[in-house]
């Protein structure tokens, strides 16, 4: 039985006809592919002519209301985060803690995956320690330590905790804390430093066995003290010469 031939395709009347029929449609999508990535590029050349001019203005900025100029102009560019940690050093070696304080709690409210975010934090626990909140201090480098393990401030988190517990006569914590660094540390170039003040700091004295049984025992109650040995016995004066 003979096969049936398959009917012929004219390929260019085809494609001529699904032109014809959406040649309006085709033409709208290409003219959005072309302004997007117009628009795209554009926004990167501005981006980058941006991100430029406000690395300039940084280089030459040096005070703090400099730094804030860089801030307010060019927000949201890699300049304006590191001018926000310039200005809070400017504003801590001008011993404007509070304020220091509060450009940091900005810097790290905007920028909170920033790889400098617990350098900020650092600095705000050593503002704390400046106005003599040592309390809150302590409990911020407590929090740094454990919020940033594996990061380069964590030892330093960790002696700084050191330093305060120290001062505050608290040795056998402050033994612990480096104990710790030379644990989970003792690669870091802080486990040299924790061995040298482990090396210092001294146990709290407890008292001897029995001291404080001895103290409170009344005096009548006390044993008596031993009796004073007899004295020697003297040799005879010599007999008189006649």
């Amino acid at each position: 039985m003979p096969t049936a031939t398959p009917p012929s395709r004219d390929v260019a009347l085809e494609t001529r006809v699904f032109w014809e029929r959406f040649k309006k449609e085709i033409a709208a999508a290409l003219l959005i592919v072309l302004l997007g990535v117009i628009a795209f590029t554009g926004y990167r050349f501005y981006a980058d002519r941006r991100a430029a001019a406000a690395s300039a203005l940084l280089a030459s900025a040096k005070t703090a209301q400099e730094y804030q100029q860089v801030i307010l102009q060019y927000g949201n560019t890699p300049a304006a985060a590191d001018a926000y940690l310039l200005l809070a050093e400017a504003q801590r070696s001008e011993k404007k803690f509070v304020e220091a304080n509060a450009t940091l709690q900005t810097f790290i409210s905007k920028y909170p995956q920033h790889e400098l975010a617990s350098t900020a934090r650092m600095a705000m626990a050593a503002n704390l320690e400046s106005l003599g909140k040592t309390d809150e201090a302590l409990a911020m480098y407590q929090q740094i330590a454990s919020a940033y393990p594996n990061s380069f401030t964590a030892p330093m988190a960790l002696l700084s905790q050191m330093y305060i517990l120290k001062a505050k006569n608290r040795n056998d914590d402050a033994r612990r804390i480096c104990e710790t660094v030379l644990t989970q540390y003792r690669t870091s170039f802080w486990a040299g430093e924790a061995m040298q003040q482990l090396r210092l700091l001294k146990p709290s004295s407890s008292p001897a066995p029995g001291s404080a049984q001895a103290a409170t025992v009344p005096p009548l109650l006390a044993p008596p003290p031993p009796a004073a040995p007899p004295p020697a016995p003297q040799a005879p004066p010599p007999p008189k010469k006649p």
